[in-house]
């Protein structure tokens, strides 16, 4: 029978359902594939830069291509999915990727070109990012949240170590195009998945309210087997007034600025390594096949690093556990850059500096999405995510630019360079306000109801 209650209550207090964890699950295999996709160029870059003769500053632009995509996409559409929805965004997302993969893969026919496609397979990446983040955040209840979210920022190195390993091996036999032509393929079979399994989010649903708002809300509810509700909680008198430019209001101001500048500061270290190791190894005269596998054990590396956040932030503070492993990560970069010529340490290394690194992701991510409430959640995940692409775009560059030619003779000195990206990411997080035990804004107002008097954050 249906009751009067917040459908948002019944998604945060009760037990997670089955289809709920199989949400998170596909938003685990949809960042799988921002991470081999985004890793794809960098799996790639030894063969493209000996087909066309890349050096290697022309290089870290061509590999900063698709995250000058990403940035846009991120910002932009993260404003897509809370006007119109987190589901049909998903889809939209999808289908730009898949196309921009296979674009690369039988258009490319020179640098420039490559570039092109590669972008616009950043804006799909790039608004996919941000309606994940906001998907993962609602379909999980209170006691379950950050530890969702770490699992689906785990996708990332997932799909870049497991597809990286997969990705070398077909490099070898049929070419760097291979490696676009599997992620087309993979793209593609996601599509139904998320067709079939995600609902319209019930949070968006519920502030957002469109027309036939209570069917829908009650058919997701369905969908992922929770009760249904006999009516849709009463909109504050200033709900109208909200829109996407509230995370640059003066309750969420702050929080959007040092959030964003945290994560773009991290993100210029993370991506020096994951655009520039094959080319560091391969630089060590080992043979690109090795140089993708390095990667890719980083990147499961990283798995392991957001495994582990999500389960520390049962014990410990979101935002000290973040702080610290920030600065681990950046001696991590630092020591990698002094690593010998020995594949065996430099694996090794690149694990180390793919967990902190990751598990460091995860905490922001968990950040952003306790940071904004639910009508700005994909605005704000995306202009954070944006910016800090902005930021993943200049890295690979930057470091091409200061590795020059002689990449293994400099390298020590960028590894500090590009550490420090960490470092001061930490030092910045130290002056976000969060509230010690549950990091929710004081802008996320409640919500009365005219018939039950029962009360629910907006």
């Amino acid at each position: 029978m249906a009751k009067t209650r917040d459908p948002r209550e019944i998604i945060d207090l009760q037990e997670m359902t089955t289809i709920q964890f199989v949400v998170v699950a596909l938003t685990v295999l949809l960042n799988a594939m921002d991470g081999f996709d985004v890793l794809s160029i960098a799996f790639a870059s030894p063969g493209i830069a000996a087909e066309w003769g890349i050096p290697s500053s022309g290089l870290g632009v061509v590999l900063s291509m698709e995250l000058i995509g990403m940035a846009f996409g991120s910002v932009f559409l993260g404003g897509v999915a809370d006007k119109i929805g987190r589901r049909p965004t998903l889809i939209g997302c999808l289908i730009v990727m898949a196309i921009g993969m296979v674009g690369v893969a039988a258009a490319a026919v020179n640098p420039v070109v490559l570039s092109i496609w590669r972008i616009f397979t950043g804006l799909g990446i790039g608004g996919m990012l941000s309606a994940t983040n906001a998907v993962v955040s609602e379909f999980s209840n209170n006691r379950h949240r950050k530890f969702c979210i770490s699992m689906m920022v785990i996708g990332y190195p997932l799909g870049a170590g497991i597809g990286g390993l997969f990705a070398s091996s077909l490099i070898g036999p049929y070419g760097w195009r291979a490696v676009f032509y599997f992620g087309a393929a993979i793209t593609s079979l996601l599509l139904p998945a998320i067709i079939l399994f995600v609902p319209e989010s019930i949070h968006w649903l519920a502030r957002k309210q469109p027309a036939n708002a209570l069917e829908r809300v009650n058919a997701s509810l369905k969908k992922i087997g929770h009760e249904t509700i006999s009516a849709l909680p009463a909109l504050p008198t200033n709900e109208a007034k909200k829109s996407i430019g509230d995370i640059f209001s003066p309750a969420l101001r702050m929080t959007t600025i040092l959030v964003t500048l945290g994560y773009f500061l991290h993100i210029m270290t993370f991506y020096f390594l994951l655009k520039w190791t094959p080319r560091i190894i391969t630089a060590m005269s080992f043979p690109a096949p090795e140089a993708g596998t390095v990667l890719a054990y980083a990147n499961l590396g990283g798995a392991a690093g957001g495994f582990l956040f999500g389960i520390l932030t049962r014990y410990v503070g979101l935002k000290p556990l973040t702080i610290v492993i920030l600065v681990m990560n950046a001696v991590a970069v630092a020591v990698f850059g002094r690593s010998p010529v020995e594949l065996g340490t430099l694996t090794l290394l690149a694990v180390v500096v793919g967990f902190f690194g990751n598990a460091a992701v995860s905490g922001l991510y968990s950040i952003v999405a306790y940071g904004f409430p639910a009508h700005v959640r994909a605005t704000g995940t995306g202009f954070v995510i944006g910016v800090g692409r902005g930021g993943a775009a200049l890295s690979p560059t930057i470091a091409g630019i200061l590795l020059g030619n002689e990449v293994l003779a400099n390298l020590p000195t960028v590894a500090i360079i590009m550490g420090m990206g960490s470092l001061i990411a930490a030092v910045v997080l130290a002056f976000l306000k969060m509230a010690p035990e549950e990091p929710v804004p004081a802008a996320e107002k409640k919500v009365n109801f005219g018939a039950s008097g029962a009360q629910a954050r907006a």
